[in-house]
């Protein structure tokens, strides 16, 4: 399986300023795996720790922070020898324990010529509020699902890629509609590593469902297990409100769709733990489309977006016919699941702000607006061919110093005024 984050990890380890690689992202987006993957083919050996399933683990760091002790006890348990440079340190689940995240600063300030990886959810830092996140000392890389283009090299289609990111839209549009099959199994199978590996090998549409309810089961349990206990039950029904808040033509949240008379402050802590988990994403409304973004953030108006949009369809109980064969699921769902996608390709860059814009009165919409440094990109999403877009007309004549892409199921054009790109290329746009 190739993953596009592998490039990022090849820079970590080559960097003179390298300390301690803290990975995050929620769970079953791939986090372990690359790591073990990354140590496998770039190292000499690997010590593979995780704090979640080795109860001889747990009591790691409770004496002290010396690195010296905490390698010799892991050579003792797991039965490698840490040597400079040559041994990637692989610590997982580090959340689990009170006083792992700590132990970072002491190898970025006593050891940096040992490399280590750590996976876990910056969720740790709420559960262990007795301990302090080593600011400075570590080095971050969000993992997502994988994105179209990393489905696509799962798929044994690695050339198709590669035409993309030509962007020659003359072969790309003659074989549109090998890249629209695959996007129908794209948005089914979604970019979970689990669902997508299983569905490659045994094409199989029943164990890929089965593979994301327990997915999202391990979600609900981890929401038990975790989440205070008065906010257990809001969480849930936070999570799985989030179909029906998408399949709206306005898919601003709304707290009243959770519950009848539900105001704001009783599911905002719920919400904020979704995101801090990664399981969902909110992308805020800004008032006016100018840099940088933030300053112009409406922090009651907002959209929360799925993780996943293979989860999203397993959350919405979607059948596999009404999502892989025809159209439906490109002129059904009031285009809920071609807007997750959106949002899921361009999230997966990290490179990236994303809000939405809406007017005043909130007659004109645009789905997206992208702030990529100093360059700000509406960006208008239709599910179909029918790309009648009022709302960008009307705010790109206000805005004629920007450029606007739309993104849809029509063929590449540019307008001068916007770029129309096929919703699977939207990676490249």
């Amino acid at each position: 399986m190739k993953r596009k984050i592998y490039t990022e990890l090849l820079e970590w380890k080559n960097s003179d300023a390298r300390k301690p690689l803290i990975i995050s992202g929620a769970r079953q987006v791939g986090k372990t795996w690359i790591m073990n993957e990354f140590g496998k083919r770039e190292y000499s050996n690997v010590i593979y720790a995780n704090f979640d399933n080795d109860n001889r683990l747990r009591n790691l760091f409770e004496q002290d922070y010396d690195i010296n002790r905490i390698l010799l006890t892991l050579q003792a348990l797991i039965g490698v020898k840490a040597e400079p440079g040559k041994t990637l340190i692989i610590l997982d689940e580090i959340q689990e324990v009170p006083k792992g995240l700590g132990s970072l600063k002491y190898f970025c300030e006593n050891a940096p010529e040992y490399h280590v990886m750590v996976a876990g959810s910056l969720l740790g830092i709420a559960l262990h509020p007795g301990t302090s996140f080593p600011v400075g000392k570590v080095d971050m890389i969000d993992i997502h699902p994988m994105d179209f283009e990393e489905f696509l090299w799962a798929s044994g289609n690695e050339l198709l890629v590669d035409v993309l990111k030509s962007r020659d839209f003359s072969v790309i549009n003659s074989i549109s509609s090998k890249y629209i099959e695959l996007l129908r199994l794209y948005y089914f199978v979604g970019g979970m590593p689990e669902a997508v590996d299983s569905f490659f090998r045994l094409r199989d549409l029943k164990k890929v469902r089965k593979i994301q309810n327990n997915i999202l089961s391990a979600y609900k349990d981890d929401i038990s297990k975790h989440a205070p206990k008065h906010e257990v039950q809001r969480i849930n029904m936070v999570m799985d409100s989030i179909p029906s808040q998408l399949a709206k033509e306005n898919k601003k949240f709304i707290f009243g769709a959770i519950k009848k008379g539900a105001r704001a402050n009783d599911f905002e802590i719920a919400i904020q733990w979704l995101i801090d988990c990664g399981i969902v994403h909110k992308v805020s409304r800004v008032s006016d489309v100018k840099l940088p973004l933030k300053f112009y953030e409406d922090l009651n108006a907002f959209k929360l977006f799925f993780v996943d949009c293979g989860l999203l369809g397993a959350l919405s109980q979607a059948p596999a016919d009404q999502i892989i064969v025809g159209n439906n699921i490109f002129s059904e769902y009031k285009g809920m699941f071609t807007e997750q996608f959106v949002h899921q390709q361009l999230v997966s860059r990290n490179d990236l702000f994303i809000y939405y814009w809406s007017s005043e009165k909130r007659e004109f919409e645009l789905d997206f607006v992208v702030q990529k440094e100093s360059r700000l990109i509406p960006v208008e999403v239709k599910a179909e061919g029918n790309v009648h877009a009022r709302s960008l007309r009307n705010f790109m004549q206000k805005h004629q110093e920007l450029k606007a892409v739309r993104v849809s199921m029509l063929d590449y054009i540019d307008q001068e005024w916007m770029e129309n790109w096929p919703l699977f290329a939207v990676g490249e746009m």
